[in-house]
């Protein structure tokens, strides 16, 4: 399956702008507004996506950050871990060194509560020790069914780390560059997917951002080889979040595109129409996380493909 209806979410404590990621994350940016005032806005924003996702069917398991580790970004969980549908956690190693003290393994005592099955940890966290980074399904985009991986390489998704994942879960690399526009420089985009998303049908792209022409023709080929409409984002809709979305099963197998309010009100009509060719979309404001966390819907949702026990 390319996509699941159990999502992992972690409700935030102590949001706010986390200084030792805006280095490289040029989406965010500073809010005049005191820490507390910021964290309860994120609380507010991300309950009422929650509220969302339960109401269309989704199964979302929240767990609550924990005040003492003082982890800024825990409410993007999708970069330190990874949940397959064969029983394997796999964590990862994280560029800011804040972040990593995000990692949990009660998380994964309160899946198997949920009657999750864990077989097995992949754990590639010792090579933060080599300055080598690889987060999550941010730097990765997996095409399940094809078993194809897709990734931007940049300060945090290492090529070498990749390659090597990719053969431990046996799948193909499609490896490129992308780049947005800071101060008039050409620089790379952190995380692969805040110009991408996979769906199962389909993909969400912005083409503009792979400079390199060949390697912009390669990750179309591959696209249109496997059968993906491909509907293509600009580099401003990009900005308010557009590539930063993710597909998931609702009640009654019903597919949806879940995105923040920006990134869908950054869309044109028939981009909108394409999406809702392939299911209904589920959109909520996510202002102050997008703004503060340079991150948006897809970021707060680490998908939960694990077996069911018997």
């Amino acid at each position: 399956m390319q996509i699941t209806n159990t999502i992992l979410m972690i409700r935030p404590v102590a949001f706010r702008m986390n200084e030792q990621t805006a280095v490289n994350n040029f989406f965010q940016e500073e809010l005049s507004l005191k820490n507390t005032e910021i964290n309860k806005k994120a609380q507010q924003e991300f309950d009422n996506l929650v509220e969302k996702l339960r109401s269309n069917g989704v199964n979302v398991i929240v767990v609550d950050d924990r005040k003492e580790t003082d982890t800024p970004d825990s409410i993007f969980p999708n970069n330190w871990v990874s949940f397959h549908n064969t029983g394997t956690v796999v964590a990862y190693p994280m560029f800011a060194e804040n972040r990593r003290k995000e990692r949990r393994e009660d998380i994964f005592d309160i899946l198997e509560e949920n009657g999750f099955e864990i077989k097995d940890i992949v754990d590639y966290t010792s090579a933060e020790k080599e300055g080598v980074f690889l987060e999550g399904t941010g730097s990765i985009l997996k095409d399940r069914v094809n078993q194809k991986a897709y990734c931007a390489l940049s300060e945090r998704a290492h090529e070498e780390l990749f390659i090597e994942f990719c053969e431990d879960f046996d799948c193909f690399p499609v490896v490129f560059t992308a780049n947005q526009t800071v101060n008039g420089e050409r620089k790379p985009i952190y995380h692969t997917n805040v110009m991408m998303a996979m769906a199962e049908t389909f993909v969400v792209i912005c083409l503009d951002t792979i400079d390199d022409k060949r390697e912009r023709k390669n990750v179309m080929t591959h696209l249109k080889n496997d059968g993906k409409e491909i509907i293509t984002i600009t580099e401003a809709q990009m900005h308010s979040f557009a590539g930063n979305m993710l597909q998931v099963i609702g009640a009654d197998d019903k597919r949806y595109m879940v995105m923040s309010s920006a990134a869908y009100n950054s869309l044109r009509k028939d981009q909108i129409s394409a999406i809702e060719k392939h299911g209904d979309i589920i959109h909520s404001p996510l202002d102050t996380i997008e703004t503060c966390g340079g991150g948006s819907a897809r970021c707060m949702m680490a998908e939960v493909f694990l077996p069911k026990r018997k």
